[in-house]
């Protein structure tokens, strides 16, 4: 286990220095970007690894597996973010160990998330999960509101019952006019972010970036980058 411990710690300090080099040449404070590390396929023993190097958040994409390794690990100092699609069947155990859930981009996950919610007296952070390849009224490939949409889900996050509405995430799109314009797409979220924050204003989180792109989101404003692979090493069977 030292050696997985040495691993993770070498990665991680890697991952540091790019994110504040990245601040430095945005001229941001590295204390304004929030590093999620997302521990998706990897076992519980490796999410114990992280805690005591520091990391505080950590983010899961399948509730069958993130509902084990939440209750595992629930003796640590963590914050969870659940990052992946979900479906309403889902959300009870999803509310039972998530403080954030990420993928918000329909109403029906709205009222579902806030009844569980208030029927165990959490609050739960909610992130909108903005579909920058989506047409005016439709989801995206990898789910999504549109950005046309975001206003009414917003609204209604906020009139919602045990939901806290916390602010934007985006994944960068693989089709459409922002295909490989990571920095485009992330300046794009920043911009509806911005309309966000003039009806809401405590809805300042932006959550974008991953291991390839995280400088640019960075550059663009991103509060929170979502890194896996270049801490927890490539993922087998993937790729």
């Amino acid at each position: 286990m030292t050696d997985r411990n040495d691993e993770l710690a070498a990665n991680l300090a890697k991952v540091e220095r790019r994110i504040a080099a990245a601040c430095a040449a945005a001229g941001r404070k590295r204390e304004e970007v929030t590093l999620i590390v997302v521990t998706k396929t990897y076992p519980a023993s490796d999410v114990r690894l992280l805690s005591g190097l520091g990391v505080r958040h950590v983010a899961e994409n399948r509730d069958q597996d993130a509902a084990p390794k939440a209750a595992e690990c629930s003796d640590l100092p963590l914050s969870w973010h659940f990052v992946g699609q979900l479906q309403t069947n889902k959300v009870r155990s999803v509310v039972g160990y998530a403080d954030v859930v990420q993928s918000v981009d329909r109403s029906r996950l709205v009222t579902a998330l806030s009844k569980e919610a208030e029927r165990v007296g959490r609050e739960l952070g909610c992130l909108l999960q903005v579909a920058l390849d989506a047409g005016e009224r439709e989801r995206g490939e990898r789910g999504g509101v549109a950005p046309a949409g975001i206003e009414e889900l917003a609204d209604l996050v906020a009139r919602a019952p045990g939901l806290r509405l916390d602010g934007l995430m985006t994944v960068a799109p693989l089709t459409g006019e922002y295909a490989g314009r990571q920095r485009a797409a992330f300046e794009r979220l920043m911009d509806l972010s911005t309309d966000l924050r003039r009806a809401h204003p405590a809805a300042n989180m932006v959550s974008a970036g991953m291991s390839a792109d995280l400088e640019e989101a960075v550059a663009a404003g991103a509060t929170h980058v979502r890194v896996g692979t270049a801490v927890l090493g490539v993922r087998a069977g993937l790729g």
